[in-house]
């Protein structure tokens, strides 16, 4: 019976995975959509205050006795700002500057990025075959770069920059989460960063609102908007904290695929964006050093 459980636990957070790729995907043309109605900055603020207080109700139904320490609130307050805010306001003006296909295939690399961090604070021991992995993914970002200058509408050397920028962040977000995990659930760790992001993205977002024209938003602009915050923040971000503890950052990283995946076919699917040679090159150079460098 306790290995029916567990077999039934590892299903359900691996299940709770798939959704959260998905919807963080789908996430990349509703971004680039919400864009062209709302600043960036905006988005980012509405998103993180929605979901952020989301997740606090919902940590507040689950876990009604977790606090924070004086000395864990400066962590928190780092994560915050660092791997949600910062990692987000990147990728939010990114993806309004370039495709949703150039985000989801550099945006790729993030698990990378976390890989190389690992190694740095001693989490992981570099090795020589991990810097040809490393090398692949970077190549890999080279030529899906080059192969967007000038020869797309929509796409843009400083949105592919931005993109890379945020999955920095985000591959950085997913190793510096791992110490707050022990002594809080993975809700707690969804939910407090993601609330600290909040006022700094309102700062941010606050020259943009005077001249903002509020009647031109449409309904869809806004559902996305509840789209991001509710399914790509609240629920996104509380799976893959626990799925972090329960099966392990390097198990959690390989739905990055699928986080590709769904980014790219919605690029295809919402805004006719197309893939040509350099680029279908330069996507599975990156998932290959993607794939080798979750290997062991």
């Amino acid at each position: 019976m306790t290995n029916e459980k567990a077999g039934s636990a590892v299903r359900t957070t691996e299940l709770s995975l798939i959704l959260a790729a998905i919807f963080w995907g789908a996430n990349y043309a509703a971004t680039k959509y919400a864009a062209d109605f709302l600043p960036p900055t905006l988005l980012v603020a509405l998103r993180f205050a929605g979901g952020g207080l989301l997740l606090l109700l919902v940590l507040r139904l689950f876990e009604p006795g977790n606090r924070l320490s004086r000395g864990q609130l400066l962590p928190m307050l780092d994560l915050g700002c660092f791997g949600v805010a910062a990692a987000q306001v990147s990728f939010t003006f990114g993806v309004s500057m370039t495709t949703a296909s150039n985000t989801g295939l550099i945006f790729a690399t993030a698990p990378v990025w976390g890989m190389i961090l690992g190694s740095a604070l001693g989490l992981e021991r570099p090795t020589a075959w991990g810097m040809v992995r490393v090398a692949l993914s970077v190549l890999g970002v080279g030529i899906v770069v080059y192969d967007g200058l000038g020869a797309q509408d929509g796409v843009s050397l400083t949105g592919d920059l931005l993109v890379l920028l945020a999955s920095l962040c985000v591959g950085a977000y997913t190793v510096l989460s791992m110490p707050l995990l022990v002594p809080h659930p993975p809700l707690a760790v969804a939910t407090y960063p993601t609330l600290f992001a909040s006022p700094f993205a309102l700062l941010l977002a606050a020259p943009s609102l005077p001249g903002l024209e509020w009647g031109s938003v449409t309904p869809a602009a806004w559902a996305t908007v509840g789209y991001s915050a509710a399914l790509a923040t609240a629920f996104a971000f509380a799976a893959w904290q626990r799925g972090i503890s329960r099966i392990g950052a390097n198990r959690v990283l390989i739905y990055q695929y699928l986080i590709t995946l769904t980014g790219v076919a919605s690029g295809i699917v919402f805004f006719d964006e197309s893939l040509g040679p350099e680029k279908l090159l330069g996507g599975a150079v990156i998932l290959l050093g993607l794939y080798l460098s979750r290997r062991r």
